[in-house]
């Protein structure tokens, strides 16, 4: 078993949380209330801005120019396909620039993205490109999985779709081998460090679905 093969074997009791998750399981039979969605967007707005930032502060601590490429490709609003798939459903939404400028991270967009950066901050780009790879890696699955199941919400079905295409699918392979080729050369217990950062991730993307779908915000925000 190669490296990646054991994070996916190991992230597996997690994932599979997130694909039987409320949230998307209720996308896909197009029963999500439109709020959560827009909710969610907002908040995975934030979250996929900090995380294209991430992928440049990575790749500036890179020497292999193919390395600092993979990475450079998601670390760009034109280049992400996220973003791409995102801002068009802005737009379908009404969803404004404001109204994204004015959206305040709530504890579980907060969380993951500090994690990421405490792994790249105080540990190293290993352990911050395997933090990353979850968001990949955990939403191309799910695209795979609801290819074939039609949401009967068309902004639902394009969600499923960005997913499941070729251009993500693609971006996903490229991170996958690149988290293979660094833990190649690290030692044991900076793999391990590589294994951890990748199974927070896995926990945080499952927590993001569930923020999402209970709308969850700062407990004390109501008091202030």
């Amino acid at each position: 078993m190669n490296f990646t093969d054991k994070l996916h074997h190991l992230a597996q009791p997690l994932w599979s949380k997130s694909f039987t998750h409320p949230f998307i399981q209720e996308l896909t039979a197009g029963n999500l209330p439109i709020t959560k969605f827009k909710f969610y967007l907002k908040q995975d707005n934030y979250y996929l801005t900090e995380f294209a930032t991430l992928h440049q502060l990575i790749a500036a601590k890179l020497s292999n120019m193919a390395d600092k490429k993979i990475l450079l490709a998601g670390a760009t609003f034109d280049n992400n396909d996220e973003l791409l798939v995102r801002n068009a459903m802005f737009a379908k939404l009404g969803i404004t620039d404001s109204d994204l400028a004015n959206t305040k991270p709530t504890p579980a967009a907060y969380n993951y993205i500090t994690h990421m950066y405490y792994e790249l901050n105080t540990g190293s780009p290993a352990r911050a490109t395997a933090a990353l790879l979850p968001c990949y890696w955990l939403y191309s699955e799910i695209g795979a999985r609801l290819e074939e199941k039609s949401s009967p919400v068309p902004i639902y079905q394009q969600f499923i779709d960005g997913y499941a295409g070729d251009e993500f699918t693609n971006s996903t392979r490229a991170m996958i081998n690149l988290v293979e080729k660094m833990s190649s050369v690290v030692d044991a217990t900076e793999r391990n460090q590589m294994i951890n950062a990748f199974l927070k991730s896995s926990a945080f993307e499952l927590q993001f679905w569930e923020m999402a779908y209970q709308q969850k915000q700062w407990s004390f925000e109501s008091r202030i």
